[in-house]
């Protein structure tokens, strides 16, 4: 049964340009998340399971006078809501710094004006994050992304939002239960039940991670069977939402900067590494 008692209300505050509507149409088109974006975009419905909880949520978000103002369905806490819906959509950075770095970069200007208020859109926790690398290990994003759908349709908790129904993806103790399923071949399952005991014991805590130097943060999600550093990094960036980390192991990174660079090839490690100087606190973002 769905839950869909609204529980309460909540604010956040941007510190710096934000648009959920970015948000919201960058959701729409974000494979992970299975989302459908609104048609208006002027709101922005979510289901996830509550940091350190095993109760499924659903908001409903809508930006109204620059302020993020959310209604809350479920039996969740308020305020672990309030801190996991921030870090979804960045909202939990000072983003007031961040149209500097566009004044000193033409580059990094020309994209904030095509994409304004736009901050990345983080997995719903680290928790998530780790299951959807594991999950699409050796398959298309596309596969991945329907074996998602349905563990959160068949395993997870319903929400109803304003009528709207959502699966949240499985919480912790429920993906333990879970012993064969469709998709997930191999060695999969044992390493989302390692996943899911880490995530118990508090080891993927998105602030722990964030507290870490960066290095050690990584090193200690690559004790997870089946993380390499991709992976890691994969979970400190977009399920953490650490704000300003240089990845080295993406292969698309070398190409992008290239091309928007109008670079004659693809730079170094260390042409990258000189080259984001000028996008700090931010080179997540950018």
């Amino acid at each position: 049964m769905a839950q869909s008692t609204l529980k309460q209300r909540f604010e956040i505050t941007p510190r710096g340009p934000f648009s959920l509507a970015a948000s919201a149409l960058f959701l729409g088109g974000f494979a992970p998340a299975a989302h459908k974006a609104a048609p208006t975009a002027d709101h922005l419905h979510l289901a996830f399971v509550a940091d350190d909880s095993e109760q499924a949520v659903g908001v409903c978000l809508r930006e109204e006078d620059d302020t993020v103002k959310g209604e809350m369905f479920g039996e969740a806490d308020k305020d672990v809501v309030r801190k996991q819906v921030a870090r979804i959509l960045s909202l939990d950075v000072d983003g007031s710094a961040f149209p500097l770095v566009g004044e000193h970069d033409p580059i990094v200007g020309r994209m904030q004006a095509r994409y304004p208020g736009l901050r990345p859109v983080c997995f719903y926790s680290t928790y998530e994050a780790g299951a959807w690398i594991l999950i699409g290990h050796r398959i298309r994003i596309t596969q991945a992304a329907r074996v998602k759908a349905r563990i959160a349709e068949e395993l997870g908790n319903e929400v109803d939002i304003h009528g709207e129904k959502q699966h949240a993806f499985p919480a912790p103790t429920r993906l333990l239960q879970l012993e064969s399923f469709p998709g997930l071949f191999g060695r999969k399952i044992e390493y989302l039940h390692r996943l899911a005991e880490a995530t118990i014991e508090g080891r993927l805590d998105a602030s722990r991670l964030r507290s870490l130097p960066q290095e050690e943060a990584i090193e200690a999600l690559q004790q997870l069977p089946g993380i390499g550093i991709f992976s890691a990094e994969h979970i400190l960036l977009r399920g953490a939402g650490d704000p300003d980390y240089l990845t080295l192991n993406e292969p698309r990174l070398p190409r992008a900067v290239a091309m928007v660079y109008n670079l004659k090839a693809e730079p170094s490690s260390e042409e990258l590494r000189a080259i984001s100087e000028g996008w700090r606190p931010y080179r997540t973002w950018v």
